[in-house]
């Protein structure tokens, strides 16, 4: 069977590349029709297909001979020139980091908190709300997602809050909607509390969380360093808020009575959600919900000298973290706790520190027409190392000006000091990456694995300098391999996972534990440097993934949408390191990805697949998700296969003539279950890289990723000490 598709893909590629424009277009235009075959999945078609031909030495650094007929060649010319025309003047790449309507409204509420409203910022946001609410009446926290509680309540208070009338129509199916789901009493913890700082919830519905937290030491078993670092920034400057307990007043009709099913004044909040104990007696749940009621009686009697000591630390703690030019963990609801925390703490909005935490969240604000909404975060650390990887993958020579350009800019992002990591890490010393322009606190293992593939790939004039940068990169990141041998994110063994259970904690993501996605990673990174499977941390993690592998042969993917990138981190993991990829553990992972194809021959998964175990890998086809598919299917060696190619003429079809792709799906993980991203470098860089790596296997019998592992590992180049 294999040797007949073959040869039927053989035989389609090279009538439909010598047949006349034309006729191309025809057959591009009778694409959506299907042709079933006996075998495989029974829905395929073919257009547009790649054309093979031989090296010609003539050429020059092995790339394919632009050709008329070569749909391949020339969608990678343009997605290329698309690229290189977005690069920043200082070298770096950025796209827009997309979440939903939830941050949007939080910024309307804070600006009304703190008096700062702009009526034209307002205006644009409004205009935002309104358009993202769906048929439903409610707002979803994902592209075609269905409505979502608090999302919902966030964006009809947030409405109301800008003189949007309930009597609107939109806003009664809205109202109509939130209570069908229990109204205000139905949404998460952290809707809770932004609504108590508007007088629209009452504090004693929200969790006990003493300040005095963070005088708990380090390695305590509930300290501010058991807890991620998301959790730790968000969380310090709210133990400054539950101390204060601010509250603004606001007219009665911008508020939201009419989403109580039962009058304000009548809930029983101990028995609303965080509170609502589990059936069964004896679960971590019901202990902290338990414990929730004792750290109520001690928040009445705590000594105020010993509250004094605490609020001054959590300041201190905050204030040393807002010294760079991202804020507070340099994640938006962090920002906005501290700028909060800082007003009650006594500074005026006029304060430099105020106005420096308010400038860093306006440069969120992403103004679209007659539209405004906020995005979480940037992520150039991101995206400038997968771009580079993609681009050399194209052909792009290894000294070209626009990739050493974004080299040295990388190096100069390398973290230098000291941050948060060093209390679960203590052997570590500083040099990885962040995800952001300046977030020196907290680098990242997932950012600096790539980073270092990345500088591995790139010939500098400064050698020295970036040797140095990637030894340091290499180090800091293998010393926070976890004991279970995988990585977490920020920190190490962060994995206590109880305290998950914490009334807090109802979105579930308190904690950063080692995940399959972030090891697949790790060990393409010491592959890229030219260690093999005999590396000591390489063990460890094959390990790890052998025991965290799905039954049905995926990996659970932690920071992107979702078993469809898991599976495709592990393979081209394990690609890297050497493993063989004939193993019957690998072919497992290769059958439930060509499972997954769409009759499109796409990949698509939606966020869905976080809750309901038969959406994993089930969802409408993506640019970036189909190109995560193909690259992990080139990885184990797929290169021939009918699906990989039906995935390739997907990919063609869907660029347009300027070399981009569209998505307007979330395809990023925040939080799973609760907090979903859309990069819009995604549906680019990551098609781009996976045709690219296509054309270097039909054309060259090998990626240039392969030829760049094989040199760094016959000539020692980063064969560092770890």
């Amino acid at each position: 069977m294999k040797r007949l598709l073959g040869l039927l893909t053989n035989w389609s590629e090279k009538i439909l590349s010598v047949a006349p424009e034309h006729v191309q277009r025809q057959a591009r235009q009778k694409a959506k029709r299907l042709l079933r075959l006996v075998g495989g999945n029974p829905n395929l078609f073919l257009s547009d297909p790649a054309v093979q031909r031989p090296h010609d030495p003539g050429q020059g650094s092995g790339q394919s001979v632009a050709h008329k007929g070569d749909a391949v060649d020339e969608a990678i010319k343009r997605s290329q020139q698309w690229l290189l025309q977005r690069q920043a003047e200082a070298g770096y790449w950025a796209y827009e980091l997309e979440a939903d309507t939830t941050l949007t409204a939080e910024y309307l509420m804070l600006r009304r908190f703190l008096g700062l409203v702009d009526p034209e910022k307002q205006r644009k946001a409004v205009r935002y709300l309104i358009d993202a609410q769906v048929l439903e009446g409610g707002w979803p926290i994902y592209y075609g997602g269905p409505p979502e509680i608090s999302a919902s309540v966030k964006a009809y208070f947030a409405l109301k809050l800008c003189g949007v009338s309930a009597a609107e129509p939109f806003m009664e199916k809205a109202r109509t909607m939130i209570l069908s789901k229990g109204g205000v009493v139905g949404a998460n913890v952290f809707t809770k509390i932004a609504l108590a700082l508007l007088d629209q919830y009452d504090w004693r519905g929200i969790p006990s969380m003493p300040v005095e937290i963070v005088l708990l030491p380090p390695r305590f078993l509930f300290s501010l360093y058991a807890l991620s670092y998301w959790s730790r920034t968000v969380l310090t400057p709210l133990l400054i808020i539950f101390h204060y307990k601010p509250i603004c007043r606001i007219p009665k009709e911008q508020g939201i009575d009419e989403l109580y099913l039962t009058a304000r004044e009548w809930v029983n909040f101990r028995c609303e959600p965080p509170f609502r104990k589990d059936h069964r007696w004896l679960t971590w749940r019901n202990f902290f919900i338990t414990l929730d009621g004792v750290l109520r009686f001690y928040e009445r009697v705590v000594p105020q000298g010993l509250r004094k000591k605490a609020v001054a630390r959590a300041a201190q703690w905050m204030l040393k973290r807002m010294e760079g030019d991202g804020g507070l963990g340099a994640i938006y609801p962090a920002m906005a706790n501290s700028v909060v925390a800082l007003r009650w703490l006594g500074y005026e909005v006029d304060h430099p520190l105020v106005r420096k935490g308010l400038r860093e969240i306006e440069a969120l604000e992403v103004h679209e027409g007659d539209a405004m909404h906020l995005q979480p975060c940037f992520s150039p650390v991101w995206d400038t190392p997968l771009t580079m990887n993609a681009l050399i993958e194209s052909g792009l020579p290894q000294d070209h000006p626009a990739l050493v350009k974004a080299a040295r800019w990388t190096l100069s992002q390398q973290c230098r000091k000291v941050g948060d990591w060093i209390v679960s890490s203590p052997t570590a010393e500083p040099g990885g990456w962040s995800f952001q322009f300046e977030n020196e606190f907290y680098p990242d293992n997932d950012d600096t694995a790539v980073v270092v593939m990345a500088l591995s790939k790139i010939k500098m004039p400064e050698w020295d300098a970036q040797r140095d940068g990637m030894r340091r990169g290499m180090r800091w990141t293998l010393a926070m391999q976890g004991s279970d041998g995988g990585w977490g994110a920020y920190d190490k063994d962060n994995n206590r996972m109880f305290l998950n259970q914490i009334p807090f904690a109802d979105h579930r993501a308190l904690l950063d534990p080692s995940t399959a996605d972030l090891a697949g990673r790790e060990l393409e990174m010491l592959g890229a440097l030219g260690f093999d499977l005999r590396h000591p941390a390489a063990v460890r993690a094959l390990r790890f993934l052998w025991k965290n592998q799905e039954a049905d042969g995926s990996w659970y993917g932690r920071w992107g949408v979702n078993y469809v990138y898991g599976t495709w981190s592990v393979l081209a993991g394990l690609k890297a390191i050497g493993e063989d990829m004939q193993a019957r553990y690998v072919r497992r992972a290769v059958a439930w990805l060509v499972s997954k194809q769409n009759p499109d021959g796409g990949w698509g998964e939606s966020c869905r697949s976080y809750a309901e175990a038969d959406a994993h890998g089930v969802g409408e086809s993506t640019p970036s998700q189909t190109a995560w598919a193909l690259l992990a299917l080139l990885c184990a060696g797929e290169v021939d296969s009918l699906s990989v190619l039906r995935g390739v003429n997907y990919l063609l079809r869907q660029q347009d003539a300027q070399g981009f792709w569209s998505e307007c799906k979330h395809t990023g993980t925040g939080f799973p279950r609760v907090f979903y991203l859309r990069y819009h470098g995604y549906c680019q860089y990551f098609p781009f890289w996976a045709l690219s790596m296509y054309r270097s296997l039909k054309t060259r019998g090998r990626s240039r990723a392969d030829e760049n592992r094989e040199q760094n590992r016959q000539h020692g180049r980063f064969r560092f000490e770890a």
